[in-house]
């Protein structure tokens, strides 16, 4: 059988039609593409799509239907996979040197995420109970449930640990009148975050969070977790244990994931998360034995498949005004990453958690928040 039929009766089994009528069936360019996908698995079919050899109309839905089929276990480990297993699992992809290159090439895209987030600029996924019908009111609703979750009250001190372009910051020291620190491994984020917070109690230090010095009432982190790397955590949660008041809690939110791995997918890992792995359940116990209790845990990962595609929309729309054919690369690749992602998250194959954690437990006991 051909790699073409191979594939086209893989695709099948998942409801997927090569060419068909579907706004979720692939539509081939290049024939070519069954070539690629083969010689370099998820990569191929990733970089095939940024070169315009194949175009889906709902790819959010395509890459759904895929994972739910667990069609990727079908596609071939290339040598390039393998590597990235061996440098996961005996160095450490993110220790202080090499975290730079988070910043180096994904967070200092800038103005790709000023065309897709919310007016907060809120790199996490966002919170949508009934009511909320855009990304600005979920990113609102998430950050108002997060200072919730903490019980912060006006005049204590939130250290963010990742905090991106200051959103959580902004919020909490003007809806509850908290002093905020905060640390990212991005100059472009932290400019832009003491700009736009000059008037606020809001610092911004870049830095490792592994360098941070101080004390704080609590601690947050949204969407930071996903860098730390598995040979990382414990000394992450040693990190915070080490900042936080007796009192205080630590509101984690992260993307987690079903089971233990030491990366991510390759094309993802290539041209997005340099060094990123998702976490698992029985990881993130591990790491917290003995620092902290978990006092509450939160799944809204069904959420970030709403916000994923509210940052496509936006950035669909903001980027077309001024597209210029020579980023017509860049753009396919940012479309496929925030679809591909919400994708992954509607089908349930990734999770967005939500811990609430405490060094001692609350004796009198902790009033859930939503």
């Amino acid at each position: 059988m051909s790699q073409e039929a191979q594939l086209t009766s893989l695709l099948a089994q998942a409801g997927i039609t090569v060419n068909g009528p579907n706004p979720w069936d692939p539509q081939i360019n290049n024939p070519h593409v069954w070539n690629r996908i083969f010689a370099q698995g998820s990569l191929g079919l990733g970089e095939a799509y940024m070169d315009g050899w194949w175009d889906v109309e709902d790819m959010a839905e395509f890459f759904n239907l895929i994972l739910k089929a667990n069609i990727e276990k079908h596609l071939r480990i290339t040598p390039n996979l393998i590597w990235q297993h061996v440098q996961a699992r005996f160095l450490n992809m993110q220790n202080l040197a090499r975290s730079q290159r988070v910043a180096q090439m994904h967070y200092n895209e800038t103005d790709a995420y000023k065309a897709s987030l919310d007016k907060r600029m809120t790199g996490s996924c966002g919170y949508w109970p009934e009511g909320v019908t855009n990304v600005d009111e979920a990113q609102e609703a998430k950050l108002d449930m997060v200072c919730r979750k903490i019980g912060v009250k006006p005049g204590q001190t939130v250290f963010d640990i990742g905090c991106g372009w200051g959103a959580f910051m902004g919020f909490a020291a003007e809806k509850y009148g908290a002093n905020c620190v905060g640390v990212t491994v991005s100059p472009d984020q932290a400019e832009y975050g003491r700009a736009r917070y000059k008037d606020l109690p809001v610092e911004f230090q870049v830095k490792d969070y592994r360098e941070f010095q101080g004390k704080t009432d609590h601690v947050v982190s949204m969407g930071m977790f996903e860098h730390v790397g598995h040979k990382n955590f414990r000394t992450y949660f040693e990190v915070a244990r080490r900042v936080i008041s007796d009192n205080g809690l630590f509101m984690l939110h992260t993307i987690g994931s079903p089971d233990s791995k030491e990366t991510i997918d390759p094309w993802l890992e290539k041209y997005i998360f340099p060094g990123g792995v998702l976490p698992s359940l029985t990881q993130i116990g591990k790491a917290i034995e003995n620092l902290f209790v978990v006092i509450d845990l939160h799944n809204i990962g069904p959420h970030y498949d709403k916000t994923l595609v509210a940052w496509y929309e936006n950035f669909d729309r903001n980027w077309k005004k001024q597209r210029n054919p020579e980023e017509e690369r860049f753009y396919r690749m940012w479309k496929y990453y925030l679809l591909c992602c919400a994708g992954a998250f509607r089908s349930r194959a990734i999770q967005v958690w939500q811990f609430v954690l405490s060094t001692n437990g609350v004796p009198d006991g902790y009033v859930t928040q939503r």
